[in-house]
């Protein structure tokens, strides 16, 4: 069967690659999006003097899982004076680039409210206007800077968006460990565990790839070498550089699969159990690999490239990892009763990214999206 990988993403890796901003942005007016603790840690400063002059707007209190409330006025803002600036540079982690998607994208009237209706609604989109992006991650975890999707929640409702158009994806990602070096303990496990779902979500995926399968594969081998360490030294430059990259690589990996269960797991435990994201689409990685082993051929050959041929000696590496890491791996360790996370499961299954997973139903197969994609998550009320 043909495969096929793209990603149109120009990529700046490596100690001191900040300094490349300049030469990508040209004479160009930039919109900043980033994350409220980026002034007092320096970084705001750090752009404007690469910069001088060129940064007419700072928005710089993106909180965690970008919420339809806040984006709301953040949207209508941006586009009410879009004239001001010519592309945009998104610097933090997944929420402060999540975001940046979100406000590229200008629908007629420049009203967030007609771009959510979309979404809702699943309707093909072209967007009116556009703004180009750049993106500068702060934690090695996410993968968004080389992706083309944005993850919208609605917690009110409890539902999850992800916008995916052809025109969402970075111009441009710039990946400099030194801006990690304050990333608290916390987040640098939460996010490093983030990468590794990712790379192992590619691999039990039905749209895997053989490239993907390189980037995944290099990418959770280096994982299991230096996280652990990493947070037993969090100011060693090497080690940080080397995380960062294998959190590129898990997302240049899944920039072409997606995810699949695990992440389709992850939404309901952050929507009602408020577990943070890369703890939530981790803890059941030993799990979702019992659930993926023997399902099929080639999935194996690459699952047993990593973890030998011995599945309960896999599992068992997986969960002594997560444990030494001080992350729970059972569902009872969260006050999940065993109907409840039944129950989880299924649902997972059903939703756009639990089908992705080698071990769902077999179903007809799509292109590739020309609109918006709607992962709605229907959960029951408290």
């Amino acid at each position: 069967m043909s495969k096929n990988y793209y990603n149109p993403v120009t990529i700046h890796v490596g100690d001191g690659s900040l300094a490349k901003l300049p030469e990508l942005v040209g004479e160009r007016r930039v919109a900043l999006v980033t994350f409220p603790e980026a002034k007092a840690l320096g970084m705001i400063d750090t752009i404007r003097a690469l910069l001088p002059g060129q940064v007419n707007l700072i928005i710089d209190n993106v909180l965690p899982n970008p919420d339809v409330i806040q984006l709301n006025d953040l949207y209508d803002s941006f586009w009410q004076h879009s004239d001001d600036y010519d592309l945009i540079v998104a610097l933090g982690g997944g929420s402060s680039i999540d975001t940046a998607k979100t406000l590229m994208v200008g629908t007629e009237s420049g009203k967030f409210a007609d771009l959510l209706a979309i979404l809702v609604d699943g309707k093909p989109y072209s967007p009116a206007r556009k703004k180009p992006l750049i993106t500068i991650p702060t934690t090695a975890g996410t993968g968004s800077e080389v992706t083309p999707w944005a993850t919208i929640w609605d917690a009110a409702q409890q539902k999850k968006y992800s916008l995916h158009l052809d025109c969402t994806w970075p111009s441009a990602a710039i990946v400099d460990p030194r801006l990690m070096l304050s990333l608290p303990r916390e987040v640098t496990i939460s996010t490093g565990l983030d990468a590794l779902s990712h790379a192992l979500e590619s691999i039990w995926n039905v749209h895997a790839n053989p490239i993907s399968d390189c980037f995944a594969i290099s990418a959770i081998e280096d994982i299991f070498e230096c996280l652990i360490p990493l947070v037993k030294r969090p100011d060693d430059i090497g080690l940080r550089t080397r995380m960062a990259q294998a959190a590129l690589k898990a997302g240049m990996a899944f920039s072409n699969t997606k995810t699949a269960l695990a992440h389709s797991i992850s939404y309901d435990m952050t929507l009602r159990h408020g577990l943070a994201h890369g703890i939530a689409c981790s803890f059941t990685l030993p799990l979702v690999l019992g659930m993926a082993w023997g399902k099929r051929a080639d999935r194996d050959f690459v699952l047993q490239r990593l973890f030998g041929p011995d599945l309960g000696a896999a599992q068992e590496r997986l969960r002594d990892f997560l444990h030494q890491l001080g992350v729970k791996t059972e569902f009872s360790d969260f006050g999940i009763s065993d109907a409840e996370s039944a129950n989880m499961t299924r649902r997972a299954m059903e939703g756009p990214r639990g089908r992705n997973f080698i071990g769902s139903t077999p179903r007809a197969t799509v292109g590739a999206a020309v609109g918006p994609v709607v992962d709605t998550l229907r959960l029951p009320k408290k």
